[in-house]
């Protein structure tokens, strides 16, 4: 008895699709350095212990908090974005990207909840009975801070640029620059906690500007250039190859 395959339709073309997806993620990769200025915005609070007891005005930090939940929802946006792209690559790392992202949005979230917290006992009128309480805010964005902004995104570097590089969607150049300034970010995290250099030190801030390459120049890759188009091929093939296999197994 004879049988007989039917084939697939055909797909319509991904350029447009992939094109799209890259805008969108390059967009919001760029998004995350929205909150650069809060080095200064954040100065007065940071720098006067006192702050919670004293006049204030609170509309830098007001400003400042508002600026790191835009970097906190387009850090989730940015896998978001990516995931039906790089799990073409590894499902499982692209996963973890995505479950890091969140997680480094989260840790951001909740150093904007610590300074808002100082701003409404200012507000109230809390005094020099809060100034304990305060102390233990600033202790806590700081901590939100290294590890939100300097631990984690040195892990997110490793999974996305592991599946950027092994996929060839973006010039293998740009995640060697994660690759080198995740250690870097790592050895800076671990010798603040066990207190051997200030957060604001040579490694730290070494692992800090790779990774700003890695990251500002995916943004700027990606919305001017965009995926290339032979890796996309590639990855389009990959998946087509699977359909086809899936059907011919049914």
């Amino acid at each position: 008895m004879k049988t007989t395959t039917q084939a697939s339709p055909p797909r319509p073309a991904p350029s447009n699709s992939f094109r799209r997806t890259s805008l969108a993620a390059g967009v919001l990769y760029l998004l995350t350095f929205v909150s650069i200025p809060t080095l200064f915005l954040y100065s007065q609070v940071k720098g006067d212990p006192a702050y919670i007891a004293g006049p204030g005005p609170d509309s830098a930090i007001i400003l400042g908090s508002v600026l790191e939940i835009i970097v906190a929802l387009a850090c989730i946006g940015t896998a978001v974005a990516l995931y039906p792209v790089v799990k073409r690559q590894n499902e499982g790392v692209a996963l973890g990207f995505v479950g890091a992202r969140i997680l480094e949005a989260a840790a951001i979230f909740a150093g904007v909840v610590a300074l808002l917290a100082i701003v409404t006992l200012r507000q109230a009128g809390a005094g020099d009975e809060a100034l304990i309480t305060g102390q233990a805010l600033l202790a806590l964005h700081t901590w939100t801070t290294l590890l939100g902004q300097g631990l984690i995104p040195a892990f997110n570097a490793l999974l996305l640029g592991s599946l950027m590089y092994k996929s060839g969607l973006l010039p293998r150049v740009l995640p060697v620059f994660g690759f080198i300034g995740a250690p870097l970010l790592i050895t800076g995290a671990a010798g603040v906690l066990f207190g051997l250099w200030a957060p604001v030190s040579v490694v730290p801030g070494l692992g800090a500007l790779f990774l700003t390459v890695w990251e500002f120049g995916m943004g700027i890759w990606l919305v001017t250039k965009g995926f290339r188009p032979a890796a996309v091929a590639r990855l389009t093939a990959t998946d087509a190859t699977g359909d086809v296999l899936t059907e011919a197994v049914r």
